[in-house]
């Protein structure tokens, strides 16, 4: 795994987000779409229940076709950019701050793996999450 570049900021010292932002907001409204389909049903409690949870969640849905456009934009980023959007939604869910843009960069690149599209997916509130973090970033839907 190659070392995360560090991150470009604006003048007023907000991270530079080193992905398309209409990329992020196709990917917000997708997940929303998704995540809003009566039969997507996510554990309130993830961690209470099995450890496949997420992986089963995505094999009930894997003819989707919602799910298949989404997950084709996402695993046909580049690693560096799938590693942002994972941060971004960290950054969005209150894991780090915009201060620690740097370290959710790192801490999401040493946990890359192929599976990027399935993780985020699985994540109940990745929409909202994509969008709080492209808030804090300064990045508005024009």
């Amino acid at each position: 795994m190659k070392p995360m570049p560090e991150a470009e900021r604006t003048d007023d010292g907000v991270p530079m987000l080193e992905l398309n932002p209409d990329t992020v907001f196709f990917v917000i409204d997708r997940a929303r779409e998704f995540h809003a389909k009566e039969e997507v049903v996510i554990p309130e409690d993830p961690a209470n229940s099995s450890g496949d949870w997420g992986a089963q969640i995505l094999a009930d849905h894997i003819g989707d076709l919602g799910f298949a456009e989404v997950k084709g934009v996402i695993d046909e980023l580049d690693q560096d950019q799938q590693i942002s959007l994972v941060a971004l939604m960290w950054l969005g869910r209150g894991d780090y701050d915009v201060d620690d843009w740097e370290d959710a960069l790192k801490d999401a690149g040493g946990g890359w793996n192929e599976r990027t599209a399935e993780y985020l997916l699985a994540t109940p509130l990745v929409a909202d999450y994509l969008s709080e973090g492209l808030d804090l970033l300064g990045y508005a839907r024009g």
